[in-house]
């Protein structure tokens, strides 16, 4: 049976292992943005940041920061699930992507992973949870999320009209001293 939402929610102990992650499957009542083309997003999470993670028709994952960014990050939802148990710290990645460059972004999921604060429960939680959902570990999940933002078609507005910007951020890790020096 194919990972969507209903088969998660039913799945509380999972759902309470992906929070850990930062990830909230009680998502907010009123959406605070608009996507054009959709009259009611379906809004199947949310972030500590206040971030929105939308289920769109076309079943692809679309991310809406509470920053004015918003993407395409998956495409569906079990790549979506897939992507934050592997690499909880995907925005990040996207934050030093040196404007959308792979490379860069591999080079920063390698210094993100290597300064994990509980490095031995992330991976429990991990294995805990593809276990629990019998998830595969993907392939290359940092270029599967380089590919669906780059690939991100999803026009977000805000509530004045405004469009959001691209999640592909300017940083690379060689601005942060913490991460370049765990990235050599």
């Amino acid at each position: 049976m194919p990972l969507t939402p209903e088969v998660l929610a039913v799945n509380r102990e999972v759902v309470t292992r992906l929070g850990s992650f930062d990830i909230s499957f009680e998502p907010d009542e009123e959406p605070w943005f608009a996507i054009d083309g959709i009259d009611k997003p379906q809004q199947i999470a949310g972030d500590g940041a206040g971030g929105a993670f939308v289920l769109l028709p076309s079943e692809h994952v679309l991310y809406v920061s509470s920053e004015g960014r918003a993407g395409i990050i998956a495409n569906g939802f079990e790549a979506f699930v897939q992507l934050v148990v592997a690499r909880p710290y995907w925005l990040d990645i996207l934050k030093f992507s040196a404007g959308g460059d792979l490379a860069e972004m591999r080079r920063a999921a390698i210094a993100l992973e290597a300064t994990l604060d509980d490095e031995d429960e992330v991976n429990e939680a991990r294995k805990e949870i593809r276990s629990a959902l019998d998830l595969p570990e993907p392939d290359d999940p940092v270029g599967a999320l380089y590919e669906a933002v780059a690939a991100s078609d999803a026009i977000v507005r805000a509530t004045d009209g405004s469009p959001f910007t691209t999640l592909f951020n300017r940083f690379s890790i060689d601005n942060n001293p913490m991460l370049r020096d765990a990235a050599a």
